[in-house]
């Protein structure tokens, strides 16, 4: 087979692995499931289509996890209102390579030689 890149295999492996989100595996659930998860997002966005892209992303991180959707979903609604944003948070960073963290602000301080040299 022709190769149609520059990169070695070991290094289109390291490649791909870091890509891993995007050559992941996809994964089937029952509809129920889909349902039961759509259905506690529409409840907390009030948004269908909100609801729809957490519901996606949660049972897409809980089996790449090798966890079952409900019992996250059961876990996530035993929480307070207040505190599910960082748990969620948390959650889908867990399938996520280190420099693309959802929800994270990392602001690295200004040089002082740059912020000099910059006019008022």
């Amino acid at each position: 087979m022709a190769q149609l890149n520059n990169l070695t295999n070991s290094q289109q492996d390291i490649t791909i692995s870091y890509f891993n989100n995007f050559y992941g595996p996809t994964f089937n659930v029952s509809q129920g499931v889909d349902d039961s998860v759509i259905s506690f997002f529409e409840k907390i966005t009030a948004d269908k289509t909100t609801a729809k892209a957490l519901a996606g992303a949660l049972i897409y991180t809980a089996k790449a996890q090798n966890l079952d959707p409900m019992a996250v979903l059961q876990e996530f609604s035993a929480l307070p209102a207040g505190q599910l944003n960082t748990y969620l948070v948390t959650f889908l960073n867990l399938n996520r390579i280190g420099t693309s963290y959802l929800g994270l602000s990392n602001a690295p301080p200004t040089s002082i030689y740059i912020s000099r040299a910059i006019l008022p």
